[in-house]
């Protein structure tokens, strides 16, 4: 239904000298495993050879023959937590207009790894990211042709033959250039792959470390990432704070029908709680004690800095704040919203700075925001559903052998 509604849209809009696209790149279909590849060989199909398209990807795609088939040029975001998308966005553009200009085709090479990059190694300011970019440059000074480099780190969450990292270039009118210079930067990163292997630092080490150091310390709750599609009601970190009494801390919930409590509660009232938990048992158990209704919003907030994913405006719907006697602060929230924003905690009147820990459902994501008030952050191995345990991930479909899970000689 979907895809007729787009070849129905394609045809019905008239003449069009080239297609600027944003397709994600790890999208999964259950009657099209590539569903990205699916949806650009068809539009492909009814646009002829003739048309140049040309298209950002997310830096977590999994790419495919099919994507790269489909179109003259791929490029995905640089960083990640993604603060580049206009750049990239811009850069894909200019390259469209340069190829209607001059005549000249644009050529995308492509080289799969036999390898699934962890999800906790995936930050591209970090050593392991940062010395992909000094290679790059390299091949900039001594390939002229060259006029992009994409690092892709792929989707490990996919189980799907396409998931993995691979390397986009981009050249003018020289394909076979391409796809060598791709296969040369893949060689380099398969000798750094150890680099990209989790670290795994489970809840108990993770808050021992927050009471040993210094300041305010942002705990990265890995397996409740809320970017990656978890229930953000995990629980088991903050049950760790309670136990090793790393307090003052912070925690958001997901939990609606506490919203609704706290509301007929009102604010400056107690009432006995049990908080989270909710979904399923591997996010941890509800949190219950008492607390009192600090304060209670719509939950709509605003933010103007650069974050990830470019959004400025957020709702997180109805929302309260609750305190227990032992420092322990809880955001609960009737909607799933990504922690981001600073905003998402000052808006409300939460300051940072107050709590020795702050747990953060999300991985790299949060970091552009979360950086500013942090003095470490810590990210933390916990068992729900976007853990980074690469081994608690049930595959039926990938590639073998593939690294970290086989050996792959070379």
């Amino acid at each position: 239904a979907l895809m007729g509604v787009l070849e129905r849209s394609i045809q019905h809009a008239g003449p069009i000298d080239a297609w600027l696209l944003a397709p994600h790149g790890a999208a999964v279909a259950e009657n099209a495993s590539d569903a990205d590849g699916d949806w650009l060989t068809r539009l492909r199909s009814i646009v002829g050879r003739d048309k140049p398209i040309v298209g950002t990807l997310d830096m977590h795609a999994n790419v495919s023959e099919a994507m790269v088939k489909a179109c003259d040029a791929l490029l995905a975001y640089k960083t990640n937590p993604h603060l580049d998308q206009k750049e990239r966005g811009i850069k894909a553009a200019s390259l469209l207009l340069d190829s209607l200009e001059s005549h000249q085709r644009l050529y995308t090479g492509f080289a799969s790894l036999p390898m699934s990059i962890n999800i906790e190694r995936q930050a591209t300011a970090e050593p392991q990211g940062a010395l992909l970019h000094q290679w790059e440059g390299r091949w900039y000074e001594r390939e002229s042709n060259l006029v992009d480099v994409s690092w892709v780190y792929g989707f490990p969450y996919a189980d799907v033959q396409e998931m993995g990292a691979s390397v986009l270039t981009i050249v003018w009118d020289d394909p076979e250039q391409a796809n060598s210079i791709a296969e040369e930067l893949a060689k380099l990163w398969w000798t750094q792959r150890e680099a990209f292997r989790g670290k795994m630092i489970d809840r108990r080490d993770a808050v021992k470390l927050a009471n040993q150091s210094e300041g305010t310390i942002g705990l990265l709750d890995m397996g409740d990432n809320i970017g990656g599609g978890s229930p953000g009601d995990g629980t088991i970190i903050a049950h760790e704070l309670l136990h090793q009494e790393c307090l003052p801390a912070f925690l958001w919930l997901h939990d609606p029908s506490s919203v609704q409590r706290a509301a007929e509660i009102g604010p400056g009232n107690f009432g006995k709680f049990s908080l989270g938990g909710k979904t399923d048992p591997r996010h941890g158990s509800p949190i219950v004690d008492t607390f009192e209704v600090v304060s209670i919003h719509d939950g709509r907030f605003r933010d103007n800095q650069v974050r990830h994913g470019g959004y400025c405006t957020y709702d997180q719907g109805p929302t309260a704040v609750l305190r227990s006697a032992k420092g322990l602060v809880i955001m609960i929230a009737s909607e799933r919203v990504a922690p981001v924003s600073l905003a998402q905690l000052t808006e409300f009147g939460i300051r940072p700075n107050d709590f020795r820990a702050i747990v953060i459902k999300g991985v790299h994501a949060p970091v552009a925001a979360y950086a500013e008030v942090c003095d470490r952050m810590i990210r933390v191995n916990t068992p729900g559903v976007t853990t980074a345990d690469d081994g608690a991930l049930e595959y039926q479909n990938r590639r073998k052998p593939m690294f970290p899970w086989e050996f792959v000689a070379g």
